[in-house]
């Protein structure tokens, strides 16, 4: 008898270890490698230069942007990952090892004068990227940004610039930064078990209109306007559907390729897979139109338009084609002698976007059957449904 109740104690301790076992052998491990900068290497100083700054100040301190993605990734731990902090080159022979990474796509800094009063924007682009270090192929990629707008009464300082950077990367108190967002992002992020089918923003056009209402800084190239609203259709279908999307690779990519380089100084050129299906977007009007008026102010309502397609393009399948509308009403005090259109029309375009990407994850179709002009939008939601379905 006593035999008996040994092997059963030491069955019961054995038991819990191989459960536990088997559940962790389930969970991904990936390595985490801390904040990159996508594009050639040798033109990140030119592209970024007060991310690298605010980088140099952080190592001044005894920090480094590492070290903020890790401490914020205790605050919002992955539910379905396990983050490593191993050294990149120990993954060096492994059949399958996985990275993740804040990959920094584009660093916007804006100052625009109107009349006594200066308008300063940081925006910086980024993503949460995935890649399998063996085959240097992304794996997944999640989108995310950081926009900060204030407005001075003089020209600001280089310092009070970096100022702001630094609330882009770090948040403020009523909004998550970069860090805050990639954590957030990883925490929630899933990877593949099989054959994973991938969806990409592939193609952007924007009408003469759209362009001209575009800040100078967007107007630089047109490659730079089209990156721009890749991003914004991407964040919006990302953000709110929890799916990760090729990343648009007209702006940076050559071939199908990319290049980052780790903050560590490490450059790696990676493969971006070929979409399964691609979406087409056309950005085709902007307008203006005053909804109404009293003796405090008068109120516009800023419309935005676009066609936008999903499709399969080895079968050329339609899952969705049509034209979307959308406003947003903005009040504009009689006090108030100059009106920036930018950011209202900015507010029309992502809410038409996001409010798609709403109505696609099943939040509710009235909107989208005002916005849409094809009769059939109803089954057109139900079919691309589906087909975010096979995405995430």
């Amino acid at each position: 008898m006593r035999g008996y109740i040994r092997i059963v104690a030491a069955w019961a301790l054995y038991l819990p270890s191989v459960f536990s076992g088997i559940s962790y052998a389930q969970v991904p491990q990936v390595v985490l490698a801390g904040v990159a900068y996508s594009g050639d290497a040798q033109t990140i100083a030119a592209r970024f230069p007060y991310s690298l700054r605010y980088e140099q100040t952080l190592k001044s301190a005894g920090e480094s942007p590492y070290s903020k993605v890790r401490q914020a990734l205790t605050l919002v731990p992955p539910t379905n990952l396990e983050v490593l902090t191993s050294q990149i080159d120990e993954l060096k022979g492994r059949d399958q090892a996985l990275v993740a990474s804040l990959v920094v796509n584009s660093e916007t800094v804006s100052v625009e004068q109107f009349g006594q009063l200066r308008k300063l924007l940081v925006m910086i682009r980024g993503q949460t990227l995935f890649f399998d270090f063996k085959s240097m192929t992304v794996v997944r990629s999640y989108p995310i940004s950081f926009a900060y707008i204030d407005t001075l009464d003089r020209q600001p300082t280089e310092e009070e610039v970096l100022a702001r950077v630094k609330q882009v990367y770090e948040g403020t108190a009523s909004k998550p930064g970069l860090y805050a967002r990639f954590a957030g992002t990883l925490a929630k992020a899933t990877l593949p078990t099989n054959v994973p089918r991938y969806l990409q923003v592939s193609r952007v056009s924007l009408s003469p209109d759209v362009l001209n209402a575009l800040p100078d800084y967007l107007k630089s190239s047109p490659t730079v306007a089209e990156t721009w609203a890749a991003d914004l259709v991407s964040e919006a279908l990302s953000t709110r559907l929890g799916i990760p999307l090729v990343p648009y690779s007209k702006g940076y990519a050559i071939g199908n390729v990319m290049s980052m380089r780790v903050s560590d100084s490490t450059v790696f050129t990676l493969t971006l897979p070929k979409p399964d299906y691609e979406i087409s977007v056309d950005f085709t009007g902007l307008k203006k139109i005053k909804y109404g008026e009293v003796n405090a102010g008068a109120s516009f309502i800023y419309g935005a338009y676009a066609t936008l397609k999903i499709e399969e393009p080895l079968s050329g399948t339609a899952y969705m084609n049509t034209s979307l509308k959308n406003g947003e009403v903005k009040v504009v005090p009689m006090t108030q002698t100059y009106v920036d259109d930018f950011p209202a029309f900015y507010d029309s375009l992502n809410g038409l976007f996001g409010k798609l990407a709403e109505a696609i994850g099943g939040k509710g179709n009235t909107w989208v059957k005002a916005a849409a002009a094809a009769p059939d939008i109803e089954s057109q939601i139900i079919k691309t449904r589906e087909l975010i379905n096979l995405c995430q």
